[in-house]
């Protein structure tokens, strides 16, 4: 049987690329998104590997449809050997003049599906790794960054706890906290390629932290571009 990585959002960005670089390495994969078309255009790419791939429609923002997601990887009877909580979405704006709404839409989607998914899949972890997909806004408030730099603080704090609580029973923890990745989300600006990391790389580091033996974990993983941050 092969190993299972789950990854939330993983249909496109750096989730897909991390899930495609475990694909590459034999992992079955487990997905979700809220865009079918997506998640049949993933689950068709990556098949070609030569691995299953479970593509499940999802809005990682309601815990009813996170339960379900979790309930029917559980389903599979299959261990899960990697836990990726990558779903997100990043909005600029400022803490005073954000519309209504904001804060709770991004720690609902940045913070509670990395919360409940992890409860929810904690059963199926034994000796595993969970991985956050954590940001540079999570140890450095910017400008227009508002309440996603709030989300992924909260979310850092959530991988710390998570940290500590799991060490027990051997299941390594580790927060991702990569810089401007080109990612949809810089669609329409004009700076050069070079000011960007690329998904792939992130994926790759995050292949290389899995890899280590059990008896090392990276806590944290801080990529950034080599120009720095934007």
């Amino acid at each position: 049987m092969n190993k299972l990585i789950v990854v939330t959002g993983g249909s496109k960005g750096i989730g897909r690329a991390i899930a495609g670089r475990f694909a590459e390495a034999g992992f079955d994969v487990a997905t979700c998104g809220r865009n079918a078309t997506d998640l049949a255009a993933f689950k068709s790419d990556v098949e070609k590997q030569g691995v299953k791939v479970h593509a499940i429609v999802a809005d990682m923002r309601n815990p009813a449809q996170v339960k379900n997601f979790c309930e029917q990887i559980l389903a599979l009877n299959q261990p899960v050997d990697v836990l990726v909580n990558n779903a997100g979405y990043f909005v600029p704006g400022s803490v005073l003049t954000e519309p209504a709404g904001t804060l709770e839409s991004m720690i609902e989607t940045n913070l509670y599906s990395a919360y409940y998914t992890t409860r929810g899949l904690i059963s199926a972890i034994n000796k595993g790794h969970i991985f956050n997909m954590c940001s540079i806004a999570s140890i450095k408030a910017y400008p227009n960054g508002g309440s996603y730099a709030i989300s992924k603080f909260a979310l850092l704090g959530f991988s710390k706890v998570l940290r500590e609580e799991l060490k027990p029973n051997g299941i390594r923890v580790t927060a991702i906290l990569p810089g401007a990745t080109k990612t949809a989300s810089w669609n329409g600006t004009d700076l050069p390629a070079s000011r960007f990391m690329k998904p792939e790389d992130v994926a790759e580091a995050v292949f290389s932290a899995w890899s280590l033996s059990p008896h090392s974990v990276v806590e944290e993983l801080l990529i950034r571009p080599q120009l720095g941050d934007i």
